[in-house]
């Protein structure tokens, strides 16, 4: 990746179309899922020469992955990891990641941390909220994140308690990169200042965000609590490390291991500078392929070349992946995955949306394919109380579908009220 990042344009189309050819002959051999898709549109993977010939095949979406799990995994796959979306969407999706494409994942992490002068081995500190790693506090873990200088801080509650300990942990650590969600790191930001707490002086090369939408006002705030410049980035379990900014300012898309299109609401291909769904073909995922998924994100490609001299193509927009806080009844500021994931790993829930109407009450509404049983809601319940107070009322209302918002986002998970 360190070299053909340098490539011209027409050289990494090239090297696509020769990885895409390679990944579609290994599904049509390996993956009962695409042996019979294949056969059934007479689909013959080892004539491609185009990336353009990725069109005459379905979408892959979360339906389809629920509805054929099994199907998609290669018959060759050892050591599967199972993962689940982080719920953004508002559709939790369970799949399965080889060792390929963890490493290729991995790789690109890193060649983007080096564009802004960071390295392995370089003290990070981590602002996030995943079960998954929150959870993972073993003695590997433990020794994995002293072994890289890696601190965890949990993004899901940002008491006053919290972000002091927070700050104080930074200070002390003094890392050569953040990462997190922008609107966690721009929230301990705010609080720093508030309390006249200086950041700016630890060294901090760059702030790394990811998993929702910067915006401009985080992305200075940010800047001028910690002293350093903010990259952004875009992934996502399920799709992969799509692309992540340079000191130059372009987005440059992984296009080593990703073939980005763009489409329209009836699934059409849109030329570059149209905004659209983003649609993503991960080209290491041969052990359970992600073939045109559609990501349920809106964006924009820009055929411009980035300054910086990179012949990776670039993202001009991303929209959407927004994921608002919310405040527990006693004040506590939180990041809305805290919400999110409760529902993510019900298997009984296919969609859903959160509404704070204020802080005594939380509505939830919810899409499932078996009905809302007595001891579900009660768990659901639960669950949030848990969470934003006792005492705070949680209607869970079932619903026959939940529409895309106007923002062009397939799912708006969290609704607020202003003033929240």
């Amino acid at each position: 990746m360190e070299q053909t990042q340098w490539f011209s344009p027409e050289k990494i189309a090239q090297l696509q179309v020769e990885k895409l050819r390679q990944l579609l002959i290994n599904a049509n051999t390996h993956v009962p899922y695409y042996r019979k898709l294949f056969a059934d549109l007479d689909f013959q993977p080892e004539k491609i020469v185009s990336l353009a010939d990725l069109q005459r095949l379905p979408f892959l979406d979360k339906p389809t992955i629920r509805a054929h799990l099994e199907d998609l995994k290669s018959d060759r796959a050892q050591g599967l990891a199972r993962f689940n979306t982080g719920g953004s969407s508002g559709e939790p999706l369970v799949f399965f990641i080889g060792k390929e494409r963890v490493s290729h994942d991995i790789a690109a992490k890193w060649r983007a941390t080096r564009w802004w002068g960071v390295d392995i081995g370089d003290p990070e500190i981590v602002v996030w909220g995943s079960p998954i790693e929150l959870g993972a506090q073993d003695t590997l873990r433990t020794w994995r994140d002293h072994l890289f200088r890696s601190k965890l801080l949990p993004a899901f509650e940002m008491s006053d308690r919290k972000l002091d300990d927070f700050l104080d942990t930074i200070r002390r650590f003094r890392p050569g990169m953040l990462f997190g969600y922008p609107s966690a790191l721009s929230h301990i930001a705010q609080y720093a200042d508030k309390a006249g707490i200086a950041m700016h002086d630890l060294g901090i090369r760059v702030a790394f965000v990811t998993s929702e939408r910067l915006y401009d006002d985080q992305r200075k705030q940010i800047s001028h609590t910690f002293g350093c410049p903010v990259a952004n980035g875009y992934g996502g379990r399920d799709a992969g490390f799509i692309a992540h900014e340079c000191p130059a300012g372009g987005m440059h898309i992984t296009a080593e291991d990703i073939i980005v299109e763009i489409v329209d609401p009836h699934g059409y291909p849109l030329p570059h500078g149209e905004s659209g769904e983003i649609v993503v073909t991960h080209l290491a995922s041969g052990d359970f392929p992600f073939i045109r998924y559609r990501t349920g994100d809106i964006g924009t490609l820009d055929d411009k070349v980035c300054e910086c001299g990179r012949g990776l193509p670039l993202i001009r927009e991303i929209q959407g992946r927004t994921t608002d806080f919310v405040v527990a009844r006693d004040g506590t500021v939180m990041h809305g995955l805290a919400l999110i994931y409760i529902l993510r790993d019900m298997p009984e829930i296919k969609v859903f949306r959160i509404i704070q109407e204020n802080l005594d009450l939380t509505r939830i509404q919810i899409v499932t394919e078996t009905g809302l049983s007595p001891l579900l809601i009660d768990r659901i319940i639960e669950s949030f109380q848990s969470r934003l107070g006792r005492d705070v009322v949680i209607r869970v209302e079932q619903v026959s579908d939940i529409p895309a918002e106007k923002s062009g986002k397939f799912r708006y998970v969290i609704s607020k009220v202003a003033g929240i």
